[in-house]
């Protein structure tokens, strides 16, 4: 009699429970190994989306998960490949984010987050002692073992990790969340394993401020402060904190990374091996206040730009003028897209040529392409609104998604899909019917190119124009549109605007 066929089906091993998660191409969901009934996490990849980058980078994550193996680490368990699916067997974690945890702590101090660092550096230490450079270090991969008190500190997300040969230091391409990124990434210069220990200073000083060191609206700016190294301890908060903290931090966020602290250096720090002498023991309710702003400012991602953070990085000779995308949310708050979005960038693509004398392609060829996108999409949102104006329907339904979504406040507060909501308008269009002019204005067009096929863009819309009695009016309201290519042809799939529309005003006179 044959031998039974081993088990390489994941159904053959596992159960599948509730959905934890979701990404672009995965989801992460909740499993039971039959043979032991133990509870892990699966991330389970549909690999018919995948591009064949995108499946290495899979791979890349699966090798370098199974060579880590540490308790500060979320462990791989389990790598099965299927035909469409790929199956990631992760622990399963159930605290919840570190950030999260400390708001809800009823006592918090600088010793506290000493010890909450030392495991976030144990962790990079056994990263780097295995050649692997995490490269997305932020609070959203700070994990909770449990929900006990006391539990350990995990690094989840391995998805940017990279594989280097001692101290390389080489191009691995554009890649990390922006107010983590480490000035020598910014400068598109080699870097290495110094650009975790970068994200441990940021990390370190939110810990104990409960904000970020790096900060502006604008990501130009954002980006000039990191690289500069401008960072300052302010009053009255920074006052309380021990000048060994202050000094660990200064060392992590050096900007030259060979002068800059190792791992292995910085879990030596007085600070945190000898912190019963030296951290200062009184309770941090400030810190606490700022650090539940800064958790729910992460939070705020049900915003249509959340995901529109550029996914690429380009020379400023480009943009001269940075400007940040700000949309206005029903409850009168405001979502900074710019720099406040905890959403990762990476940009494989970008290689420094200099090193081979070769041209800088990440500031010349690479920026002048997508430029040029950007100013198609700028075009078709003016053409979009001339088919508005002019009440022509016919034009406008060419430009749109027949499935448009929007959220305007003629519908309420209601997600409204479809052209049915619009025609009433076009069919009932005050100033194209009963005005003499119409002129209307793009003011601080902003856009986010979304690889090759997708687009959002934000911007001010100014409407002037003349009454039958010749009284001159302007209006305005705040518009975002989201574009996508098919076909070779832009169509806009969906759009917010913050106010009611000059071009969509209607009044009984209208139907006379």
């Amino acid at each position: 009699m044959a031998a039974p066929a081993a088990c390489t089906r994941f159904s053959d091993n596992y159960d599948l429970k509730e959905e934890l998660g979701k990404g672009a191409f995965s989801v992460v969901r909740r499993c039971v190994q039959k043979s032991s009934g133990q509870e892990f996490a699966a991330k389970i990849i549909n690999t018919k989306k995948l591009s064949a980058r995108d499946f290495q980078k899979l791979e890349r994550e699966a090798r370098i998960c199974r060579k880590l193996q540490h308790p500060n680490i979320v462990r791989l368990h389990d790598s099965i490949q299927e035909e469409n699916f790929h199956y990631l067997v992760f622990d399963l974690v159930t605290g919840g984010e570190l950030f999260e945890d400390i708001v809800a702590r009823e006592f918090y101090s600088e010793a506290d987050a000493s010890h909450c660092i030392q495991q976030i550096l144990e962790s990079v230490h056994h990263c780097h002692s295995n050649g692997v450079v995490h490269r997305d270090l932020k609070p959203e991969n700070l994990l909770l073992a449990s929900k006990a008190k006391g539990a350990a500190v995990k690094l989840a997300d391995f998805g940017l990790a990279i594989e280097v040969q001692g101290e390389q230091q080489a191009w691995f391409g554009f890649a990390g969340t922006p107010g983590y990124l480490s000035p020598e990434v910014l400068k598109k210069e080699p870097y290495g394993k110094p650009v975790d220990i970068w994200a441990c200073g940021v990390i370190l000083y939110i810990l104990l401020v409960g904000y970020p060191p790096f900060w502006d609206e604008d990501q130009h700016r954002l980006y000039a402060q990191i690289k500069a190294g401008a960072y300052d301890y302010p009053s009255p908060e920074w006052d309380t904190v021990t000048p060994e903290a202050k000094n660990l931090i200064n060392q992590m966020l050096t900007v030259i990374p060979s002068k800059r602290i190792t791992a292995s250096e910085a879990l030596k720090h007085p600070w945190i091996c000898q912190r019963e002498r030296v951290a200062s023991v009184v309770h941090r309710q400030e810190t606490v206040d700022c650090l539940k702003k800064f958790n729910a400012r992460r939070k705020l991602k049900g915003a249509i730009l959340t995901t529109m953070l550029a996914t690429r990085n380009f020379s400023s000779k480009y943009e001269p003028q940075g400007r940040s995308i700000i949309t206005k949310k029903g409850d009168g708050s405001q979502v900074k897209e710019s720099t406040d979005s905890s959403t990762t960038l990476e940009d494989d693509d970008i290689k420094e040529d200099k090193v081979k004398g070769g041209v800088d392609r990440s500031s010349t060829v690479i920026a002048k392409e997508p430029e040029a996108r950007k100013q198609e999409v700028i075009k078709m949102t003016e053409q979009l609104i001339e088919a508005i104006n002019t009440g022509d329907f016919e034009a406008y339904t060419k430009i749109c998604d027949p499935h448009l979504t929007a959220f305007e406040p003629e519908a309420l507060g209601n997600l409204v899909e479809g052209m049915d909501f619009h025609k009433f308008y076009f069919d009932n269009n005050v100033i194209v019917k009963n005005c003499k002019a119409v002129n209307t204005t793009i003011l601080n067009p902003n856009v986010h190119l979304l690889g090759e096929d997708a687009a959002c863009i934000a911007y001010v819309r100014l409407t002037q124009y003349m009454d039958k009695q010749g009284v001159a009016h302007s209006l305005q309201c705040e518009e975002t549109r989201v574009w996508h290519k098919r076909d070779n042809k832009w169509q806009n799939v969906h759009f917010h605007r913050s106010t009611n529309s000059p071009s969509y005003t209607f009044a009984p006179s209208a139907h006379k």
